[in-house]
């Protein structure tokens, strides 16, 4: 991988050597995308499923640590039983190519959030593929199902609390890193750089406690066209940018 290179005439250089180590995305747009083309929001999940499937492998191409997408919220059950079928059949289909080509490519993954609900197939999918997952170094990219980040800060405080009481420990004890290590996230760094396509500005729900100091990057591009070049745009755009961390 060169130092610097233009993904187009377009696309500003991007400084290889000092990308983010984590990169968090909310996969939006896929029912507009669909509905824009007169397709079935269903349709739409299945080009974003590609999508995701070639950012990916392209993270791991150029040498990010982590990536983190945001699947399915803890909100999205309320959407019509079709299309929440249309969505786990989807990532079952995923799950099962990605077990047959771990080897092969060697990406690491992980699920947060709570997958009791999940269908106990699926559930085991998500198991097989975090236990082949502990032989590879690399890339790792976490899937963000059935995940909420206040569900997700509410869990930790509640084991927090229940190991107060049970141990007799001072609340006043309990410190940042303490929640940090509850969270679904534990021992992954707190994203770098958070993206959101689609045109919304809004942050729903994700990565609530882990984004206290993420950049943002905001592009009115629906998720089932977002490219590779799309994404060298916004590390680009982030590698201009002066992380200061509430300092001067």
């Amino acid at each position: 991988m060169p130092l610097f290179r233009k993904a187009s005439s377009d696309t500003p250089e991007v400084d290889f050597e000092h990308l983010p180590r984590h990169v968090a995305i909310i996969m939006d747009g896929n029912g507009r995308w669909a509905k824009k083309r007169g397709l079935p929001r269903t349709a739409g999940h299945a080009a974003g499923a590609e999508t995701f499937r070639t950012i990916a492998t392209y993270a791991k191409e150029i040498g990010l640590e982590y990536l983190t997408v945001y699947a399915f919220s803890t909100e999205n059950w309320k959407r019509p039983e079709d299309e929440v079928a249309a969505i786990m059949k989807l990532l079952k289909k995923y799950l099962l190519e990605a077990i047959e080509q771990m080897e092969r490519d060697r990406v690491k993954m992980a699920f947060f959030g709570d997958l009791t609900p999940l269908h106990p197939e699926l559930r085991d999918l998500c198991r097989q593929t975090q236990e082949i997952s502990k032989r590879y170094e690399g890339c790792q990219v976490n899937i963000c199902l059935n995940y909420g980040g206040r569900d997700e800060i509410t869990r930790a405080v509640r084991e927090l609390a229940a190991e107060c009481v049970r141990e007799g420990r001072d609340p006043a004890s309990i410190t940042e890193q303490d929640i940090s290590d509850r969270l679904f996230s534990a021992g992954v760094p707190d994203p770098d750089l958070i993206i959101r396509p689609s045109g919304e500005v809004r942050t729903s729900n994700f990565l609530l406690w882990q984004s206290a100091y993420s950049e943002y990057y905001f592009t009115d591009v629906l998720w089932p066209d977002f490219s590779k070049e799309e994404l060298l745009r916004s590390i680009a755009d982030f590698q201009r940018r002066s992380r200061r961390y509430g300092g001067v």
